[in-house]
């Protein structure tokens, strides 16, 4: 008899956890969809850490916009642990095109922006990639470790 009335119990309290972790699921992937997010941050560029241009530009953010409509990025902030801080001037992003954020010096085009630094900004050893909109909020933020030179988020 226990067995049968604890077996709806469990059953019961399965279903709850299980709704309760598909709740909060559906809440992180919408953020990601139909609109702006991280994608691939080489944060050790290519080689010796030289400090030339070369090596400045091959540090980068990817910012994906998988929507469906294009989006202006004006006053779009990309900042590290340390608030080191790129933001957007007026520039947009077509629907499903990526955007590359480069450390380095460069004239900005329709897939690459330059945050025209003359230093690293991403740690090799670990650190943290925000996304932020004008309005302050956060849109999607990327962490990593010490690991290969290259994150792939989302």
């Amino acid at each position: 008899m226990r067995i049968r009335t604890a077996a709806p119990l469990a059953l019961a309290a399965a279903a709850a956890l299980a709704g309760s972790l598909l709740a909060t699921a559906p809440a992180s992937a919408a953020s990601h969809q139909g609109g702006l997010h991280l994608g691939k941050i080489q944060y050790d560029s290519p080689g010796k850490d030289t400090r030339t241009n070369a090596s400045l530009v091959a540090e980068y953010v990817d910012i994906h916009n998988n929507g469906k409509s294009k989006l202006q990025l004006k006053g779009y902030k990309l900042k590290d642990n340390t608030g080191y801080t790129y933001t957007f001037p007026a520039f947009s992003v077509a629907a499903g095109k990526t955007v590359r954020v480069h450390t380095g010096k460069g004239g900005n085009s329709a897939a690459h922006v330059y945050w025209n630094r003359g230093s690293y900004v991403w740690n090799n050893t670990g650190d943290k990639a925000r996304l932020i909109k004008p309005s302050g909020a956060l849109l999607d933020s990327c962490s990593w470790g010490k690991g290969t030179g290259v994150k792939v988020c989302h």
